[in-house]
């Protein structure tokens, strides 16, 4: 939902109004649009697009050196008038006649195109260029009926690069439609869009499902699917767009583009299925960008765009230009080489037979772990969302599970019990994140150093151990017990553990008793107000509810427990 504005009715004057006092380095304010701030000599030709509001950075965000001259913005979906699109067009004329480039829709191709036959009547010599990208609407055998998305930049920055080098109007506007031909686009919506003052948006998706060939103006899908992961999805979107490859076609400029509300982050997690179907098809990757530009207000979708280079296109593409949503440097300036990375050599110190079979105990005992921790994900998630960000069952399970492969690697490169540890809890750290997982990290880490890699696995270390473990992570974290944290399970947990062990010499019943005392202590912390953790800035919130770092814990300990008892371990 859209939800900053004061009046519904004044957003789209508003949002150019903020925009334009942002960037006063690429532009001024005008009446019903902007046009370029930076110098632009006498005689060049103006390249002037826009369309309706809601889009942005469409169209305002493309107004700078190397792209547009000026921007022409209408309400909220809507064109902008006639009058409108001739003013802006008549402060950005240069001498050198005037691209007036929109997507191809009809209150656009109306507006549009009586503001170029108004202009020409006053003398100035105006071309228009609707943008016709979207192979959802329309056939490939009828190209300029298709409506214009995403490509509009692709067109624009080739048009927009022609201009700046100073070529004439007939040249521009000739490059400009050759790059329109060669544009396809094809998008998907989750979600769709609400217009500022609606309580409702234009459109809905089913639960599950997502819309195949949408607009940009709130318009629904042609059809729907269920949604689907990102390597299928990229398989979807290229599928559509490669079957309009021109024969001649091996380079190809890609943009993808997020439609208001998708992550960038999601983004660049399909970024890379799209690259891999591209190269295997045959294509060389030109410049690819990834991000918003082409937008529908909150719209939850994506949508990607291709552009069939030749030699032309391609240097068009890639010419300097800056503005607000691209820029590009000159390519002679080039960047740094950085070395490649080089995957890390496993290299332990020689083991004994006993301690390589102490390590190969231990990778199995962490391999019940992650079934554990996995199996318990949504639940440790759910108890971590009472008073915290909800993420500790994903963080859990994603530590876990790579310190498992990295407990098999140690194990399979012949090292000891106090290296297969020691690699588990670097990878456990490295890759559960956040708090839990340099906890974790720290905790195992200690653990390990008590251990040994030229000898068997001796019962008194791995208690030794758990102090350790213990001592690392209250020093590191400055927690104590009672303050609502994983220290909670974990001191009563190794003071059982030292306890019975010493009366009975007995590493089994020692870890199972205080595997209990760390379950009936995590069952205590619902009384506890946090003094520190992830529960701290929601105190009052936590009362009554479980620390989750103290009932994974608890959870792991009972886990190794009940291996302990195991014969077969």
């Amino acid at each position: 939902m859209t939800t900053i504005y004061d009046q519904p009715e004044d957003f789209a004057t508003s949002a150019l109004e903020g925009y334009a006092s942002v960037y006063g380095r690429f532009v001024r304010a005008v009446k019903s649009g902007v046009v370029r701030s930076t110098p632009r000599p006498e005689g060049k030709v103006a390249v002037v697009v826009g369309g309706g509001s809601g889009h942005y950075p469409a169209f305002a965000g493309y107004v700078g050196s190397g792209l547009a001259d000026a921007a022409v913005a209408g309400d909220v979906f809507a064109s902008p008038s006639t009058a409108a699109v001739a003013r802006v067009c008549r402060l950005a004329h240069r001498g050198g006649g005037i691209l007036l480039g929109y997507g191809n829709y009809a209150g656009d191709v109306l507006n549009f195109g009586a503001a170029a036959e108004r202009l020409r009547s006053e003398g100035l010599d105006v071309r228009v260029l609707p943008v016709t990208d979207d192979v959802a609407s329309g056939p490939a055998d009828d190209h300029l009926a298709r409506r214009g998305i995403a490509g509009d930049l692709i067109v624009f920055k080739i048009a927009g690069a022609a201009a700046e080098e100073g070529r004439v109007l007939d040249d521009v506007e000739a490059v400009a439609k050759h790059a329109n031909a060669r544009t396809v686009s094809f998008g998907v919506a989750f979600g769709g869009c609400t217009l500022p003052g609606s309580d409702e948006p234009l459109f809905t998706v089913p639960k599950g499902q997502m819309a195949l060939g949408l607009g940009i103006h709130g318009e629904p899908g042609i059809s729907e699917t269920a949604i689907l992961p990102a390597s299928a999805l990229a398989d979807l979107l290229t599928h559509r767009l490669l079957a309009e490859r021109p024969a001649d076609c091996h380079r190809v400029a890609v943009l993808l583009n997020g439609l208001g509300a998708t992550k960038y982050e999601e983004l660049f997690v399909l970024w890379p299925q799209i690259a891999a179907r591209l190269s295997a098809a045959g294509l060389e990757i030109v410049r690819p960008e990834v991000g918003e530009f082409v937008t529908s207000l909150d719209m939850r979708g994506c949508s990607l765009s291709l552009l069939w280079l030749d030699d032309e296109l391609e240097r068009l593409w890639c010419a300097p230009c800056e503005t607000a949503v691209l820029v590009r440097r000159d390519d002679h300036v080039l960047a740094d080489v950085l070395p490649e990375e080089v995957e890390d050599i496993l290299v332990f110190p020689q083991a004994s037979g006993a301690a390589r079979a102490a390590g190969r105990c231990i990778a199995t005992l962490i391999e019940r772990l992650t079934d554990v921790l996995h199996a318990a994900e949504a639940e440790l998630g759910r108890i971590d969302a009472q008073a915290g960000d909800g993420d500790h069952g994903q963080g859990m399970t994603r530590g876990a599970t790579a310190a498992r492969s990295a407990a098999d690697a140690a194990v399979a490169a012949g090292a000891g019990a106090q290296s297969v540890l020691a690699a588990a809890a670097d990878a456990w750290a490295d890759r559960a994140g956040g708090t839990s997982g340099v906890i974790w990290g720290v905790l195992l880490r200690a653990w390990s150093t008590a251990l040994s890699d030229d000898r068997t696995l001796d019962d008194a270390a791995v208690v030794a151990g758990a102090r350790l473990a213990l001592d690392g992570v209250m020093r590191l974290g400055g927690a104590k017990n009672g303050d609502k944290t994983l220290v909670d399970a974990f001191v009563p947990f190794v003071e059982t553990l030292e306890m019975v062990f010493g009366e009975t010499r007995s590493l089994q019943q020692a870890w199972t008793r205080a595997a209990a005392a760390a379950t009936t202590a995590a069952e205590q912390t619902r009384a506890l107000t946090p003094r520190l953790g992830r529960a701290r800035p929601l105190a009052e919130r936590s009362i009554g509810h479980r620390d989750a770092g103290a009932v994974s814990l608890a959870l792991c300990a009972e886990t190794v427990a009940a291996a302990l008892r195991d014969p077969r371990l």
